[in-house]
């Protein structure tokens, strides 16, 4: 997969943990109550583990989610995305570490979920042992490639985490094909989206920033094309493109316009973030941020700098 686009494959996961259970657990429906919603724990989990943060790197990407059961009873959902190519020295015995320091910590049920990003041949673990003396470990969690299931699969899952596995296969084959076959894998994953006719257009508008952000294309006709089509298949008379939507979520996240001190301020660190945290190219981060390409090589320049 493109580097670093773990941000927001993580992000797409929380938008669609719903489906995700559904896609995982086949009994969801009878285990999880789905109207107390889910609690995203991710500062529980960075103090639970604070010698990864000392560490660096972006190998990997976790969540720790409460979810609630019908039961009453409540219980923690760690998913785990491993977004290396290749098989990671020490996976498993991590993995197992995950799970003794949350029911230490917490005392509940615990479900682990290993999701790989990988190549077609990498191989996935799904158990940790260890022995000696007498004495055995042996610790066995739930473990998923995203080519475990191929396209026509996901498309009739009528599941929105199953498109958002089909765009991440269509991602980590992105190097291998021309960028107009990318784009039409792209509008395939939008007419599945909107037949389904599950999702309200809120849902189905932030799935299409996922997308177009996700698998990033920059051939403005292509992109033109997929506007077009998203806007004969959502019904959008207004013709308005889906770079004008991403603007607008992104407006309601808190990226404002304007460069007032205050304002500029935020755009600044947006902009800071974005730079450290992709390698998004300097137009399409001024394309994020809503701001000029000059106040991206400014923040670029800066962070050199080491200010």
């Amino acid at each position: 997969m493109r580097k670093k686009n773990d941000i927001l494959l993580k992000s797409a996961f929380e938008e669609s943990f719903s489906d995700l259970l559904y896609f995982f657990f086949k009994n969801a429906d009878i285990v999880f109550d789905f109207e107390r919603g889910f609690d995203f724990m991710d500062k529980e989990l960075a103090e639970l583990f604070p010698d990864l943060e000392k560490r660096g790197g972006n190998r990997f990407v976790d969540m720790l989610v409460k979810t609630y059961l019908k039961t009453g009873a409540e219980e923690y959902i760690l998913v785990h995305i491993e977004i290396q190519d290749g098989a990671v020295k020490n996976f498993p015995q991590r993995m197992f570490q995950y799970y003794y320091r949350i029911l230490d910590r917490f005392e509940v049920e615990v479900a682990a979920l290993a999701v790989f990003t990988g190549k077609l041949n990498q191989k996935p673990s799904s158990e940790y042992r260890k022995k000696f003396l007498g004495t055995e470990i042996i610790y066995r969690y739930n473990s998923y490639h995203i080519f475990d299931h191929d396209e026509d699969q996901l498309i009739g899952m009528d599941n929105l985490f199953a498109l958002v596995i089909l765009t991440a296969q269509k991602v980590s084959l992105a190097d291998k094909i021309p960028e107009s076959k990318l784009g039409e894998h792209r509008l395939e994953i939008v007419r599945a989206l909107v037949k389904s006719k599950r999702y309200d257009n809120e849902k189905i508008r932030r799935f299409l920033y996922f997308l177009k952000t996700f698998i990033y294309i920059e051939n403005p006709e292509i992109n033109s094309k997929f506007d077009n089509e998203v806007d004969i298949l959502t019904g959008n008379e207004k013709g308005m493109g889906i770079i004008e939507a991403i603007k607008m979520i992104t407006l309601e996240e808190g990226i404002e316009k304007g460069i007032a001190t205050g304002e500029y301020n935020k755009t600044y660190e947006i902009v800071k973030n974005l730079i450290i945290n992709t390698d998004f190219q300097i137009s399409k981060v001024a394309a994020l941020a809503n701001c000029s390409e000059s106040l991206v090589e400014k923040v670029q320049k800066d962070l050199r700098l080491g200010k």
